[in-house]
């Protein structure tokens, strides 16, 4: 009985190293997805992102909220023409991560700064897979808001 406790402890234990391995590797995908924006480089925001993932912005109306769509691609070529004078510095304030096997999501509340000032913040939820060459984006969406940022 002693040795199934053990045994059973020890698996647990191993588990959770590998559960918390997997929750860093996801966050160091999303890191380097903000990286690459603050330092313009569509290398490594194009390695963040699953080649057929989505991008969607949630825009608030008087009314109700609509859905605006844009390509990774297009993402990428506005942040590598940002003029160089102009720093974009997304700063996550929490990770909140789910995995099931190959497939996680991420919740992950954000102040968005231009030049040291605060333009606006909210929330991303990224969907991502675990691919051959590691973790990758296949879905983002975001809220913005200017108020209520601090």
């Amino acid at each position: 009985m002693k040795s199934l406790i053990l045994v059973t402890a020890l698996f647990l234990a191993m588990a959770s190293n590998v559960f918390a391995q997997e929750e860093k590797d996801i966050e160091a995908v999303i890191a380097s997805l903000f990286e690459g924006m603050k330092n313009k480089d569509a290398a490594l925001l194009e390695n963040a992102f699953h080649p057929k993932a989505i991008m969607h912005t949630v825009v608030k109306g008087e009314e109700a909220s609509t859905l605006q769509g844009n390509s990774v691609a297009d993402f990428i070529n506005r942040i590598a023409t940002t003029p160089v004078n102009t720093v974009l510095d997304e700063r996550i304030l929490d990770y909140q991560i789910k995995i099931d096997g190959d497939m996680a999501s991420a919740w992950t509340p954000y102040q968005f700064y231009v030049n040291e000032s605060l333009s606006h913040c909210g929330v991303n939820s990224f969907q991502l897979i675990r691919a051959n060459e590691g973790w990758k984006i296949t879905y983002v969406i975001d809220t913005r808001r200017k108020d209520n940022c601090l």
